[in-house]
């Protein structure tokens, strides 16, 4: 695997995956941020997140793909399948595809963490011999496995340096594996109460209609009006299924489409504009409450790793 990826934050150093040094111009609050992106197995990229979170607390989001963390040191908090849990140092994080989840830090003194988001095809080559994709289920997201952690963190220091991509790709594997050996159920994912039936269904049309007119979303009470609800019962159908109101959802589905586009070359301001941002400001500041970087520093660390691989 080839690194391709730099530094959000120039004047961060990493010291093995730690963020360190004073002189960081990192978030308002002394947040620290590294984002990279590698080259991943069966040509997929694969990203990886290394941060030091002061006050910032992430919105409630999803991710396309599994969350897989460690927390260095401090305590983290996060909301996640309607319970609020914790994480401490040396403990191992794990977020499934599409569970809405927030994080922030516990503490006046933050917390540190890395995190690695594979695909359903990393986890197939990590567990099956044929390496189909694979979707485990996780019923705990707080495992504490110091020993899983420390190889999440050499395997992501590995990944990021670049320097061996046979180390790094063996040591990526054996952590997914040993994380699905130990810590995976044998049954199918159970579907918490609260999101089932109605409430669910609702969800799905309301999702949909503002996928469609992402750019001229409509009004809360004509929403309501088509699925036949009070605007409060809208709102509280929705929050029961999805987790967060229908704004907040759609504000997450805008940045998901304007991560594609970054991914693509467009530039911050264009992004906002197609998927319906007011403006870049306002793709800003809910791509920093999502993804925990801004739409520029994502966008200049894939960039850099797509000229570097076209260079090579």
């Amino acid at each position: 695997m080839q690194a391709r990826g730099r530094s959000v934050y120039r004047a961060d150093e990493l010291q093995d995956g730690r963020p360190v040094g004073e002189r960081a111009a990192g978030g308002p609050n002394g947040d620290r941020t590294l984002w990279t992106r590698v080259d991943g197995i069966q040509g997929a990229p694969l990203d990886l997140l290394s941060a030091r979170i002061g006050r910032r607390h992430y919105a409630p989001h999803i991710h396309e793909e599994y969350a897989i963390g460690v927390t260095l040191d401090g305590l983290e908090t996060m909301h996640y399948r309607g319970e609020r849990i914790y994480s401490g140092a040396g403990t191992v994080v794990i977020v499934e595809p599409g569970e809405t989840h927030t994080g922030g830090p516990a503490r006046a003194d933050g917390f540190s963490y890395l995190c690695i988001y594979p695909g359903a095809g990393l986890l197939g080559a990590a567990t099956t011999s044929d390496e189909e994709p694979v979707w485990p289920h996780f019923r705990d997201a707080i495992v504490d496995d110091r020993q899983l952690g420390e190889a999440l963190r050499l395997a992501h220091r590995a990944l990021r340096r670049g320097e061996d991509p046979l180390e790094s790709e063996s040591r990526l594997l054996g952590v997914l594996g040993t994380l699905v050996r130990r810590h995976a159920g044998s049954g199918p994912k159970e579907v918490p109460r609260h999101r089932g039936g109605e409430a669910n269904r609702i969800a799905r049309l309301v999702a949909a209609r503002l996928s469609d007119q992402m750019l001229d979303p409509p009004t809360l009470a004509e929403v309501a009006a088509d699925v036949g609800l009070s605007r409060y019962q809208l709102l509280r159908a929705f929050r029961d299924a999805v987790g967060m109101p229908p704004y907040a959802w759609l504000a997450q589905h805008r940045v998901t489409r304007a991560r594609a586009l970054l991914d693509a070359g467009h530039r911050p301001a264009e992004a906002a504009s197609l998927v319906g941002f007011a403006d870049q400001a306002h793709l800003t500041r809910w791509f920093r409450r999502v993804v925990g970087v801004t739409p520029g520093a994502y966008r200049n660390s894939v960039q850099d790793g797509i000229a570097r691989l076209r260079a090579s």
